[in-house]
């Protein structure tokens, strides 16, 4: 028996590394055949030495009509020549065009998973509008649609976008042996601030993402940095991610000379993931000042690791942190109330260990990715039965119901 096809689909070959790899090979050690298509990058060698097959299709990450119409032809005929029986779409803009064009080739069964809304409360009422018509159109393709967090769900009814049938709680996770804070010892972290250039007893702040204005509030984490520096003059603040090159809100770390902080800060750019748990666990706390999240992985990363997070009180963060037992929520925007949450964990050491204690169980609780995978699989065997396809990935899959 042949093994079912499968193709994930991403706007950026970057998405198809760091955020599902795991999962990739997940499936294909299950039984699946697995290929990866988005854009042509850097990522690709990594994702083709793990045994992940990619196929590039250019694609615009903002709005690029003539791209986009391009894009989804093309799509189409890479997914007619391919003969998937199952298309995964992830982010909006893939999410959109990939799922249009399985159902144009004729693909059996398609999945989104939502990754979190592109339109929030904060947008204008013309352009949430547009944004809410778009997800109603990509849902209106989906067999099946598996939602990161529960608000999503309940917005996503209330907004009419899909119906219940076909909106699943997928939830989000890490590979927790690898974010385990007993790897990484007292000794080593001493020693990697110590190379890092920070000055003994200093407290650490951590930025780990895309640096974008908007969507990850890096320009406000920079803010931030100010007033903490006023509390603590040699606090260091450790930043992990390049700029978000493609996007309009894009930020380079030249901005730190304009804040008066780039003494303060330490720039690492992108780091491999066996690098972050150490650098996760130099931190003293993790600060994510988004506009919005699905599950946001650098917090259950720093949980993981033990570290407490301040973010803003938004949809995924508020799944991801305990406020006040793993970390404290802020209102987004207000900048000086998360120089305060930053100033109260690092003010308190006995604090900050209870805060990083309790985050560590709550990562081992809910923060697990074997539990997504087999949700993720349990749901390919409940659409390929349904449908009447042979599951040809094993009978191990049982079906089984995602809660909403």
């Amino acid at each position: 028996m042949n093994p079912v096809r499968i193709a994930h689909v991403a706007t950026v070959d970057s998405s198809l590394r760091w955020l599902l790899l795991n999962q990739l090979t997940s499936l294909r050690a299950a039984g699946y055949e697995v290929a990866g298509i988005s854009s042509p990058g850097p990522d690709v060698p990594a994702i083709e030495t793990a045994g992940i097959r990619h196929i590039s299709v250019p694609m615009a990450r903002g709005m690029a009509p003539l791209l986009d119409l391009r894009t989804l032809l093309k799509l189409r005929r890479v997914m007619r020549r391919e003969r998937f029986t199952i298309v995964h779409t992830h982010t909006p803009k893939a999410g959109l065009l990939g799922q249009l064009a399985a159902r144009l080739a004729g693909v059996p069964l398609v999945v989104n998973t939502l990754h979190g809304f592109y339109f929030h409360e904060h947008m204008p009422p013309l352009a949430r509008r547009f944004y809410i018509a778009i997800e109603k159109i990509a849902a209106s393709c989906s067999d099946s649609v598996l939602s990161q967090n529960r608000e999503d769900i309940q917005t996503g009814l209330d907004e009419r976008i899909f119906s219940p049938r076909r909106i699943r709680h997928l939830g989000n996770g890490i590979d927790l042996s690898e974010f385990d804070r007993a790897r990484v010892s007292p000794s080593a972290t001493a020693d990697l601030r110590e190379r890092l250039g920070v000055p003994r007893g200093a407290p650490v702040v951590g930025f780990v993402g895309r640096l974008a204005a908007k969507r990850k509030g890096f320009t406000d984490f920079l803010e931030m940095a100010r007033g903490v520096l006023e509390g603590h003059p040699a606090a260091r603040f450790l930043i992990v991610g390049n700029p978000d090159h493609g996007k309009p809100d894009a930020v380079e770390p030249a901005a730190a000379q304009e804040y008066g902080i780039s003494a303060a800060c330490l720039f690492l750019g992108q780091r491999p993931n066996a690098e972050l748990p150490a650098l996760y666990r130099s931190m003293d706390v993790l600060v994510l000042p988004s506009l919005f999240e699905g599950i946001p992985r650098v917090i259950m990363e720093a949980a993981a690791m033990g570290v407490p997070s301040v973010a803003t009180h938004v949809k995924g963060n508020r799944e991801a942190i305990v406020h006040g037992r793993t970390g404290l929520l802020v209102p987004l925007g207000d900048v000086q109330a998360l120089a305060r949450a930053v100033l109260d964990i690092v003010g308190d050491a006995a604090r900050a260990r209870a805060m990083g204690d309790q985050a560590r169980g709550l990562a081992l609780d809910r923060f697990d990715e074997r539990a997504v995978f087999a949700k993720v699989k349990a749901e390919y065997a409940r659409l390929l039965s349904e449908k009447g396809l042979s599951d040809a990935a094993g009978s191990s899959l049982a079906p089984e119901r995602l809660g909403v």
